[in-house]
């Protein structure tokens, strides 16, 4: 075995003969790595390897009827096929954000290659989205990707759905027009996504995006404010004061007034000190000391 490959397969501790002839296999373990913690929003692409698993579809396509059908459509079907799972375990999955390749994923559990698979769909449209939570690992050997060398993350959850389907989905206050609401809660996804740098890994950032999955009250607060011409100006992220044991983010929210100089402050804290965060501290306002 290669010095990066043992690399790969350290990740997940003590790997069987089989699961080190296959990289990604090393997914398998519960061992977690001292490197941090993933909660990233994005897109997931399928990449070939190298030019054997490239010529190894291509065979499989070869023997499969595709007419009529698009190229992620031919990729889609036959990765869904079990007799072709072999296939998704030798992929690169590539995570990206911003069009930027950020890590490469990793199922803990062999099984949720099929979450990977399901993430790719028959179909692209521009509002998919992707999120994984799990585990930052080391960077990748060349070798494993064609060349590619960003961090690899094991992944243990793995949940796709539509931009338009989210939006949809979060309660709406009821003195709000439905559409004013959809317009207000785009707005701050989007601000949220554009975040710089936004990777999913750092403290601030796990805090960020697990409050645009998680926590509808965000956005149902910023469309009451819109009603009273209040405007979302800035979003502001610090570590908690008072924290002590815990790692607490505080995620401000700062709205201005379109006919005044005044502004307003709210708050919410979560606690990411583990894998998954969770809610501390309900939106409430926020007073400079």
């Amino acid at each position: 075995m290669s010095e990066s490959t043992e690399a790969v397969v350290s990740i997940a501790g003590n790997e069987s003969v089989a699961d080190a002839a296959c990289p990604t296999c090393a997914a398998r373990s519960q061992t977690r790595s001292p490197a941090g913690f993933v909660y990233a929003i994005g897109r997931i692409e399928p990449r070939f390897p190298n030019l054997a698993v490239e010529k190894e579809f291509a065979q499989v396509i070869g023997r499969t009827d595709t007419a009529g059908q698009t190229d992620r459509q031919v990729m889609h079907d036959l990765l869904s096929k079990r007799e072709n799972r072999y296939l998704a375990r030798q992929l690169c999955w590539v995570f990206t954000v911003n069009g930027l390749e950020v890590y490469l994923l990793l199922p803990r559990d062999a099984l949720d290659f099929e979450l990977l698979v399901e993430a790719i769909g028959p179909t692209q449209e521009p509002d998919d989205i992707d999120v994984v939570i799990g585990t930052r690992g080391p960077l990748a050997p060349p070798e494993m990707c064609n060349g590619l060398m960003v961090p690899l993350a094991v992944v243990d959850q793995i949940y796709s759905f539509r931009r338009k389907a989210l939006l949809q989905a979060i309660p709406h206050p009821e003195d709000v027009d439905r559409s004013q609401f959809q317009s207000a809660a785009s707005e701050l996804f989007e601000r949220v996504l554009g975040m710089t740098d936004n990777a999913g890994a750092s403290d601030e950032h796990r805090a960020l995006n697990y409050l645009a999955m998680r926590y509808p009250a965000i956005y149902a607060h910023t469309a009451t404010r819109l009603q009273s011409d209040y405007a979302l100006t800035g979003v502001e992220t610090r570590p908690y004061p008072l924290a002590n044991a815990r790692r607490i983010v505080e995620v401000i929210f700062r709205y201005g007034n379109r006919k005044s100089d005044f502004s307003e402050k709210f708050v919410v804290r979560v606690d990411v000190t583990e894998e998954f965060p969770f809610l501390f501290s309900k939106l409430s306002p926020f007073y400079d000391k």
